[in-house]
């Protein structure tokens, strides 16, 4: 579905990816670990058009160079960033309506969907987003992306600011989405949600792809575990 080769990313004259090479196949959640300034954020910003990148990025056979962040968004890749990105002057309702796509025909998300998932968004959503708790934002966020009805998900640090019990929520619906044929590239710290919910790992490391296996491959493996993402 996403074919990722010899993929080298700049911020200005900053050279910060050196190669990435990876795939991710439909219906797959792939955890895309490493420490911080790894270059993982900055391999889901290359997919999405973010920041000018050199290689090879391919969804579903076709290139993605040249491609702004919003006709690649169209394609059928959802992003969600760290940051979150709400309107902060729009209620909750408004912010997932902007996400829909072609008026939510034929989506496999609903408004009924997203308040099941997070119920307090229901309860908030005549509110305006941005008065609302950084973990609330990263739901809606999380919510926004998923109107558009994509078939791939990068999701950045999802579980950032969360509390436990949301945590394991969040944990729970990213493998519900694989029901409904979405594949996710997970960008996260966290290794216990990650392993757990994970098809495939990837482990960054200096602009590359230093680890790619299964969960259990990783956890066999100490020295990947303590040189790329053991503090």
């Amino acid at each position: 579905m996403l074919k990722v080769r010899d993929l080298h990313a700049f911020y200005g004259k900053s050279h910060v990816l050196h190669g990435v090479h990876f795939d991710v196949q439909p219906g797959e959640i792939v955890a895309l670990l490493g420490r911080n300034g790894s270059g993982r954020s900055t391999t889901a910003k290359a997919i999405m058009g973010l920041v000018h990148w050199q290689g090879l990025i391919e969804w579903k056979g076709q290139s993605l160079a040249g491609k702004k962040a919003f006709e690649i968004a169209h394609l059928g890749l959802g992003y969600v960033p760290e940051s979150r990105d709400i309107f902060p002057g729009l209620t909750v309702h408004q912010n997932l309506l902007l996400g829909q796509k072609g008026a939510g025909k034929g989506s496999r998300w609903s408004f009924d969907d997203m308040y099941a998932m997070f119920p307090r968004l229901k309860e908030r959503q005549h509110t305006p987003a941005g008065v609302m708790s950084g973990g609330e934002q990263q739901m809606l966020t999380l919510c926004r992306t998923l109107m558009g009805d994509p078939d791939l998900i990068i999701i950045d640090e999802p579980t950032e600011g969360l509390a436990p019990k949301i945590v394991e929520l969040v944990g729970e619906y990213l493998q519900r989405l694989k029901e409904r044929g979405i594949s996710v590239l997970l960008i996260e710290q966290k290794l216990t949600i990650a392993m757990h919910i994970s098809d495939r790992a990837l482990v960054m490391g200096h602009g590359n792809i230093v680890f790619d296996g299964t969960p259990d491959g990783l956890r066999a493996d100490a020295g990947v575990r303590k040189e790329w993402l053991e503090v």
